[in-house]
């Protein structure tokens, strides 16, 4: 009896254990479900390297490099899964793509004033940055038009 009486005990300590480690865990567990904190301080931690290394444009086009291939990967993924191609993130890519070249024509490269619309033609980096632009505009359009047109949105209301 006092041997039972021990290993019940013992047993109940250390299910108490377990349940403040389950707590803690639990807690850790819904800290990194909520993407936003890790999130926040990722960005906050890149940005104040950005700062005292007074490198915000490089950062900003490395990672627009790394969200690129983000895209070109799922892409490859979900062709190789569905058999299919998906057209929104191929559009996705062209969108983040043409927006880094966007930046760098207009952060690193254009040192020119734009005062009329004439001096938009007179400078090869102006007019990229005109075609840019429209690009942006036409893929912006293409990708409001692929989510509407979509198989998956297509098989979602039948």
């Amino acid at each position: 009896m006092i041997i039972l009486d021990k290993l019940y005990k013992k047993s109940n300590k250390s299910l108490y254990i377990a349940k403040i480690g389950g707590l803690e865990l639990k807690k850790l567990k819904e800290f990194f479900d909520n993407k936003y904190y890790i999130e926040l301080i990722l960005a906050s931690t890149l940005f104040a390297i950005a700062i005292f290394t007074d490198s915000m444009i490089e950062i900003i086009i490395g990672l627009l490099y790394f969200i690129i291939m983000l895209e070109v990967v799922r892409a490859v993924m979900s062709f190789l899964r569905e058999k299919r191609i998906k057209i929104r993130f191929l559009i996705d890519a062209f969108i983040i793509l043409a927006l880094r070249e966007f930046i760098v024509n207009v952060v690193k490269i254009n040192k020119e004033d734009i005062s009329s619309v004439e001096a938009l033609f007179s400078n090869s980096t102006n007019f990229h940055i005109l075609i840019f632009s429209g690009v942006l505009i036409f893929l912006f359009i293409l990708r409001w038009i692929a989510m509407f047109t979509s198989p998956d949105k297509i098989h979602e209301k039948k």
